[in-house]
């Protein structure tokens, strides 16, 4: 029988970890870029052109601000699937330590 246990308890513990880190990091900053904070200014990827050739000058950067703010969701929703997939690696490992051979 094929099993899809790839990784150890430590291992699959500590993805949850990270994911549960990851998920509470990234969407706190999804939320702070889609309120277009001021203090988050450098991690924005803007040009000079983007400041001052804009007719409507704060329109292209709060564009650029939710862009940012919609990558951090989406990378958060990736960090919840890999915590979902190390929880199922947790409990195929804790299934294996019950498991009469």
């Amino acid at each position: 029988m094929v099993s899809l246990l790839c990784c150890g308890p430590k291992l699959a513990a500590c993805g949850i970890v990270l994911s549960v880190w990851g998920v509470i990091m990234l969407v706190l900053l999804g939320i702070f870029f889609n309120v277009h904070s001021a203090v988050l200014i450098e991690d924005v990827p803007f040009e000079e052109a983007d400041l001052f050739e804009d007719p409507k000058p704060p329109s292209k950067m709060y564009a650029l601000y939710e862009q940012v703010s919609y990558n951090c969701f989406i990378a958060a929703a990736l960090y919840v699937l890999l915590g979902g997939w190390s929880f199922c690696q947790v409990r195929m490992n804790k299934r294996k330590e019950y498991m009469v051979r």
